[in-house]
């Protein structure tokens, strides 16, 4: 009995310590109030969103985040910050993190570090009753197609008409830039627009939510890893959650996460930042 006792007591230390390390690792401001303060904008279904009934703020990105900050020892604020205001916020000390279904990047590692969580890409999806419409996706071709003006999606989907519209001597994506990926859909929805894009990590939910509504068309036409950001400056912080992170990844947690949120195929297999694995 005394030696089980001692031996629990040995495996006790030893959680213990390895919490205490990785508490070290992280920035003295973060020690100090033992909070880590985290922008969001829980508009981005199945990432983060309140829930209609009771205004709980849920989603994979909150998971994620909750889970982070336990295995750093500390508790998480989630601040709601608009999505235009986020990398101002965390560059001025307003936030210490973003983790909002923000994708990673070339243009944003200029100010900001990214830990890469999630591998998704835009699509075109439409309403259920004219996806024989597009049997390809150059039908869209000369189309009026929405998406978010907050996200990277307007320019990607003029990148993309430049090659397969214009290049091919087809009629331009007529683009629309929405208020946000809800008012996309409403404008799918009152035919004001023919197609509408999102990222494809939040498809599956929104087909889920609203059976037989919209039809997802063809493949992603893009590529990009959702992150989460860091300020250039802020190594400490950006390094102690990658090794969460890490053990998120070898322990299982991660992987729980991704099958709760039905997204296990957009998982990530190894630490990488700013879209390169970590040496």
């Amino acid at each position: 009995m005394l030696k089980s006792a001692m031996l629990a007591l040995s495996a006790a230390a030893l959680v213990v310590g390895a919490g205490l390390a990785q508490a070290q690792a992280l920035p003295a401001r973060i020690l100090e109030k033992k909070t880590i303060v985290v922008a969001n904008v829980p508009n981005y279904p199945p990432l983060e969103f309140k829930d209609p009934k009771t205004a709980t703020l849920m989603g994979l990105d909150i998971d994620l985040g909750n889970a982070l900050a336990k295995k750093l020892g500390v508790t998480i604020k989630w601040e709601e910050v608009s999505f235009e205001q986020m990398v101002s916020a965390l560059t001025t000390g307003r936030v210490d993190m973003i983790l909002s279904g923000m994708s990673d990047l070339p243009a944003r590692r200029e100010t900001l570090d990214f830990i890469d969580y999630l591998e998704s890409g835009a699509q075109f999806y439409t309403n259920a009753d004219r996806k024989a419409e597009f049997k390809a996706l150059t039908d869209l071709c000369g189309k009026t197609v929405g998406a978010s003006r907050r996200t990277s999606f307007p320019g990607e989907m003029a990148t993309w008409s430049k090659t397969n519209c214009e290049g091919a001597g087809k009629p331009a994506l007529n683009i629309v830039g929405t208020e946000g990926s809800a008012d996309a859909r409403t404008q799918l929805r009152q035919k004001r627009l023919d197609a509408a894009v999102q990222g494809s990590e939040t498809l599956p939910y929104l087909m889920n939510q609203e059976p037989g509504v919209y039809s997802i068309l063809a493949t992603p036409f893009t590529s990009v890893f959702q992150g989460m950001a860091f300020a250039k400056k802020d190594t400490e912080l950006r390094d102690a959650a990658a090794k969460a992170f890490e053990e998120m990844l070898k322990d299982g947690s991660y992987a729980a996460i991704l099958k709760k949120w039905e997204l296990s195929e957009a998982k990530v297999d190894k630490i990488m930042i700013n879209g390169a694995a970590r040496p």
